[in-house]
């Protein structure tokens, strides 16, 4: 699980351990609440690893990932980070929007290749990618975050062609708002959703073996009708 202590991680993480999983690594940088997620699981039955992983740090992604991967076959990866930013405060400090662009792009793009090669050497697992509706067509309100998301879902898609055919898989998950930590105190938006409820849709999207979940369902059809809606009225929105 790559964002560690993650609550979307950690939900499926439970939900893969109530179903007979055995081992988990948590990926984070340090914390006391990767340490805490780790006692969780502990808790429930599952062998769990933590191990230092910063997705500003792409130069040491290779070696960190790569003794995961040197303690035994991964059936599944989650790449669960991410960085919600704050958009009134990132136009103002564009280094603080690269920050974000960095830390769900850039550094999403180098653990994604790094595990890609790895699960294809071993010839099977399952690539996990979460991505989100607001990478489906940037809003006002959140634009460098929703770019940031088109990107990484462009590179999902992509890098799951590449891997067509080698026993990788690779399933691109769209949930739309989330009622985590990070989005603590924000306007809920229509159709939102819950950790668990994800954790749910990536189960059954790997049993599957789904190209693209969307968290909930419906999304799809509502982001269906937002992408082709005429600019000038997608502008007037309140969204």
């Amino acid at each position: 699980m790559l964002g560690g202590s993650s609550e979307i991680a950690l939900a499926t993480a439970r939900r893969l351990i109530a179903r007979r999983t055995r081992t988990v690594w948590l990926a984070g940088r340090p914390s006391p609440a990767l340490e805490e997620a780790a006692g969780q699981l502990r808790g429930l039955g599952a062998d769990v690893h933590t191990i230092a992983f910063d997705a500003l740090d792409p130069t040491s992604h290779e070696a960190v990932l790569g003794k995961v991967f040197a303690e035994g076959d991964i059936d599944m990866v989650l790449l669960a980070f991410g960085l919600l930013g704050d958009q009134a405060r990132d136009e103002r400090e564009p280094e603080a929007a690269v920050r974000v662009a960095q830390t769900n792009y850039t550094g999403a793009v180098s653990a994604g290749l790094v595990c890609a090669r790895a699960l294809q050497s071993q010839g099977h697992g399952s690539l996990v990618v979460m991505s989100s509706v607001a990478g489906e067509r940037a809003r006002r309100a959140n634009f460098i975050y929703g770019s940031s998301k088109a990107g990484l879902d462009a590179f999902a898609q992509g890098l799951g062609d590449a891997l067509h055919g080698t026993g990788v898989h690779v399933m691109v998950v769209r949930p739309g708002f989330v009622r985590t930590r990070m989005t603590a105190g924000l306007p809920e938006s229509p159709l939102a959703t819950t950790p668990e409820a994800v954790a749910t849709a990536v189960e059954l999207g790997l049993r599957r073996r789904s190209e693209t979940v969307w968290v909930p369902g419906a999304l799809r059809v509502v982001m269906s009708a937002l992408r082709h809606l005429p600019r000038a009225a997608f502008r007037r929105l309140p969204i």
